[in-house]
């Protein structure tokens, strides 16, 4: 049986094998810390906090009483949160290369697919909690605005759906992130190629017919319309996000772990 030792720079060696590994916990509580640690991640947390309140509010004064539903808050809600939430995946990751932070956090924990994984923990822990405030915003609005049904065909699966959107919305960002490992490239990829592609595979025919198996815009449109989703519908849920999220998400995995750190 052999010691995990290591040469002191003192002369000698200095026995390791003592020394417990870092939990997942640990480095999920770190990925978050560090998240409010940087003023770029902690306004972007305000932000979406901030934003999500606002439009709950223009909302309450700008519809008529009987479209202050919980399901039309939760709408509303979407886009906003949709559109940062994969900015605060992007930030999780490329903070360690911007900020040349990555250098510590992989010599304090050298299996670099173990920092990966808990990044996205945070992330999905960032991500559930502004579904819960979304949430929590929409409840209020619908029992104080006055609606006769507020409740009205609400069902547990739409809370689902919305939280859905929001989950593969964080992870897809953070792919991109891995990819890229630079913030202002990252965010600029994220919305730029998937809107063009989604242009351009709309008017041309040849790529029309498959469009909702290509495109996650696309196939996500039934999750946003509520209602039933028929199993090509999920089919196609599933493959563009294999195509979008799962497949950037891979290669982002493979880069981070071949990358130079300096």
């Amino acid at each position: 049986m052999t010691t995990a030792t290591q040469e002191s720079p003192y002369g000698g060696t200095l026995d390791v094998s003592s020394t417990s590994k870092i939990s997942i916990a640990t480095l999920v509580k770190v990925e978050m810390r560090k998240m409010v640690d940087s003023r770029s991640g902690l306004w972007l947390l305000i932000a979406i906090g901030v934003i999500t309140l606002l439009i709950t509010v223009i909302f309450s004064f700008a519809a008529d009483a009987e479209e202050r539903t919980f399901a039309s808050y939760m709408g509303v809600m979407a886009t906003p949160q949709g559109f940062l939430l994969p900015v605060l995946g992007i930030l999780l990751v490329t903070q360690e290369w911007t900020q040349r932070t990555g250098m510590v956090t992989f010599t304090l924990e050298p299996h670099r697919d173990k920092v990966i994984w808990a990044k996205v923990i945070a992330a999905l822990v960032y991500g559930l909690a502004a579904v819960a405030l979304a949430v929590l915003l929409a409840a209020l609005g619908g029992l104080l605005g006055g609606a006769s049904d507020p409740w009205g065909g609400l069902g547990v699966d739409d809370v689902g759906k919305f939280t859905m959107l929001q989950v593969i919305a964080v992870i897809q960002g953070l792919a991109f992130g891995l990819i890229f490992l630079n913030s202002a490239a990252a965010i600029v990829v994220y919305f730029v190629v998937p809107i063009a592609f989604s242009v351009v595979s709309s008017i041309t025919g040849a790529i029309a017919d498959i469009q909702p198996w290509i495109d996650l815009g696309t196939a996500q449109i039934p999750l946003f319309e509520g209602g039933n989703l028929t199993g090509e519908e999920w089919a196609q849920l599933g493959v563009s996000s294999l195509i979008w999220v799962v497949l950037p998400f891979a290669l982002g995995m493979w880069r981070v772990l071949r990358a130079e750190l300096k």
